[in-house]
């Protein structure tokens, strides 16, 4: 019997998804579970729940460090934020599809199979990658037979597939970032209920005094909090931890999906909010006005090229290598402070800084004050004459 790999989560989609490639598309089933950070008890769920329905076999693959070394570092360096918050959902979903077709190869299957709907955006983005990197048959059971979740939860019981208690929200959590939706969440009229967020405290709940911290930064990526150098994947764990206490990080927002809806989405990403806000600090140290224009551009299109499941776009492996190149000279030092809700810049120094302590002062003599005359005269010269011959 041919053999599909399924990308697993343990869930009502793709466990029902198990049965159905069995029952329907007559093959045997391989699943797997790709660790980007969501809490260890849904990798065992996945586990437990795929070894229960009788699976082939399971695995569980650990992609932490390579996500945040090689993915959300480029989010930082590129300052990716999508309408209004950090990207992070997005930005896993090319490594976990890389990972699903190492696999796939690896066991010689003939298919590889997901669980999205035909309504979200993860089905462009699992299948964007699938398609550009392998020739492998992708099968979609949920959107090819147009199941509905009664439809699923219906064919679940006539199977014998247990059905865990369905939580209130659907959350899609990785260490750069937690997603909620669902519920009445998906009302924009509706308040998020306070129980939806579990990584920032409230205002109310938050620190009740300002916390100042330092972040280094070294062509781009951060590399110690107050001076504690240590791996992105720790320094990501920690900021999270920080930022969310003082609050910072919850975000509400009517998202615009690829397929045209609009959708209420509600992100908790402290740490992502701190370290970008610190790297978008530096940068205006050490970046030319023209450089800071030409990011400011830039930063939307990479966001947008991954938000739209364009990571395989060779525009992005373009903007890469520009971005990578302007960021050697983003090393030095942020320190800001936190207080409910709110980030403020309190200081930044870098070796590479374009700000000129001695040229701005006003106590400078050598610059002599006089030279600017002749600029001035000639500023605006064009505007001038029009002023002139109109009135």
């Amino acid at each position: 019997m041919d053999k599909v790999v399924l990308a697993f989560s343990g869930g009502l989609d793709t466990t029902v998804c198990v049965k159905l490639l069995e029952e329907k598309y007559n093959l045997d089933v391989i699943t797997a579970c790709v660790d980007v950070g969501q809490p260890k008890e849904e990798i065992e769920k996945a586990k437990n729940v795929a070894e229960s329905i009788g699976v082939f076999k399971h695995y569980s693959i650990d992609a932490r460090e390579e996500f945040a070394d090689d993915f959300i570092s480029k989010g930082i360096k590129a300052n990716a934020v999508y309408e209004g918050y950090p990207l992070s959902t997005a930005l896993a979903r090319p490594l976990i599809a890389m990972k699903i077709i190492e696999l796939a190869e690896m066991e010689g299957v003939t298919a590889i199979a997901h669980g999205c709907t035909g309504k979200g955006n993860d089905q462009f983005r699992f299948e964007s990658i699938i398609r550009s990197m392998s020739n492998f048959k992708i099968i979609a059971p949920v959107r090819e037979l147009n199941l509905t979740r009664t439809e699923e939860q219906d064919y679940a019981r006539s199977h014998g597939i247990p059905l865990s208690p369905e939580a209130k929200f659907s959350v899609d959590e990785n260490i750069w970032g937690r997603s909620i939706e669902g519920d009445v969440i998906e009302d924009p009229k509706n308040e998020v209920p306070a129980e939806a967020y579990l990584w920032v405290k409230s205002v109310e709940e938050a620190n009740s005094v300002p916390e100042k911290i330092s972040i280094d930064f070294e062509s781009g990526i951060p590399i110690a909090i107050n001076d504690e150098k240590m791996s992105l994947i720790d320094l990501i764990a920690k900021a999270n931890k920080i930022a969310g206490s003082n609050g910072i990080g919850k975000i509400d927002i009517i998202e615009d999906r690829m397929v045209g809806l609009k959708s209420r989405e509600v992100y908790e990403v402290p740490g992502a909010t701190l370290l970008i806000e610190a790297h978008r600090g530096l940068e205006g140290l050490v970046f030319t006005k023209d450089e800071l224009k030409f990011i400011d551009y830039i930063s939307p299109l990479y966001s947008d090229l991954v938000y739209n499941a364009l990571w395989h776009e060779p525009l992005r492996e373009d903007l890469d290598k520009s971005i990578d190149f302007m960021q050697r000279r983003v090393n030095g030092r942020v320190v800001l402070n936190l207080f409910k809700g709110h980030i403020t810049i309190l200081s930044r120094e870098s070796k590479f800084s374009l700000h000129d302590i001695e040229q701005i002062s006003f106590e400078d003599k050598e610059n002599d004050q006089r030279e600017i005359e002749g600029m001035i005269k000639h500023h605006g010269i064009q505007a001038s004459i029009y002023q002139k011959q109109n009135h």
